[in-house]
């Protein structure tokens, strides 16, 4: 009896050694797949906070939380089933639906980039909206839009980890793809709610009078804008080396490769002749693909304004 006891032991320490190998498998996955999704993140995390500017002090982490779980929603109930129903039924669309959001992300960035280079007035349209709103209507008004914007960089996100695993078993797919979506979330809105209250952060800090304290607080009221301002910017930059990145990596997929090698033998090149070469190698190819990311990018502009649009408003009007 000791023995079959000892024996029902040994087969639950295998088993345990056995979760415990594809757990750690998952979080390599994970780890290594929600990395690609980098540039997604920094711009999601750039433009969140603009969403809560207006509302009064004690509405804007309600309203980040309403947001985040929209964006868990969106991830885990529509964009996790749907991708591992393509990856099982229809293997062969992935890579056209990723370049699809890589041409999305060249096109966002090369607006952005615009934007910063030749201002313009973008945004003045936004007064046309209902001035009459309530507070609440208002607030709802804006989550809806968030969640709807955070659709479409998930589904970016939740692509590119899919590419990243299509190899994988069915099971390691689905939870890669739960760990990404939700890690990501928490990460996201966890710094947006950090950013936004940081301005409040700082003031208080500054009310203590105390010489050391109120310096900080002020330095971080004064610095909040700058920070923005960076982050906007190297969102931007980062969808566009992600875009590009994609299209190269896609295009290579399917047998044209000569871009992609073109950009890693320049980085190469440059990176060997610098100090810190694996730095600058790295350095030059991400230019490089931004830089293919810009020019696909302004090419998508024609084919959104005057076809995608057009398309788009008609189809809101049915």
């Amino acid at each position: 009896m000791a023995s079959g006891l000892f024996a029902l032991l040994d087969d639950i320490a295998a088993i345990a050694k056995v979760a415990a190998a594809s757990l750690d498998d998952v979080a390599a996955q994970s780890l290594k797949a929600g990395s690609k999704a980098a540039g997604i993140v920094i711009d999601d995390t750039a433009v969140t906070p603009r969403y809560v500017v207006g509302f009064a002090s004690q509405r804007e982490l309600p309203i980040i939380a309403k947001i985040a779980m929209g964006s868990l929603k969106n991830k885990l109930f529509f964009l996790l089933p749907g991708a591992l129903l393509f990856s099982a039924m229809a293997p062969w669309a992935i890579t056209p639906l990723l370049m699809i959001g890589g041409l999305y992300l060249c096109f966002e960035g090369y607006e952005k980039l615009h934007s910063l280079i030749v201002p313009h007035a973008h945004d003045e349209h936004h007064d046309d909206a209902p001035s009459a709103l309530s507070a609440q209507e208002l607030e709802d008004t804006q989550v809806s839009g968030a969640i709807r914007t955070d659709f479409i960089l998930s589904a970016e996100i939740m692509a590119l980890t899919l590419a990243g695993v299509a190899d994988q078993p069915l099971v390691t797919r689905a939870l890669v793809l739960a760990a990404v979506g939700v890690g990501i979330t928490i990460a996201v809105y966890g710094v947006v709610a950090l950013i936004v209250k940081a301005d409040d952060a700082g003031a208080a800090l500054a009310r203590t009078g105390k010489p050391g304290i109120a310096q900080l607080g002020w330095g971080l009221v004064k610095g909040m804008p700058y920070l923005l301002s960076v982050l906007s910017v190297l969102g931007t930059a980062a969808m566009l080396w992600v875009g590009g990145d994609i299209i190269l990596h896609s295009l290579a997929h399917y047998g044209l490769d000569q871009p992609e090698h073109w950009v890693k033998d320049t980085a190469k090149a440059v990176g060997s002749a610098l100090p810190l070469t694996g730095f600058f190698t790295w350095v030059v190819g991400a230019f490089g693909s931004g830089v293919i990311g810009a020019v696909l990018g302004a090419l998508c502009v024609p084919v959104v304004t005057y076809l995608i649009a057009p398309l788009l408003k008609r189809f809101r009007k049915h």
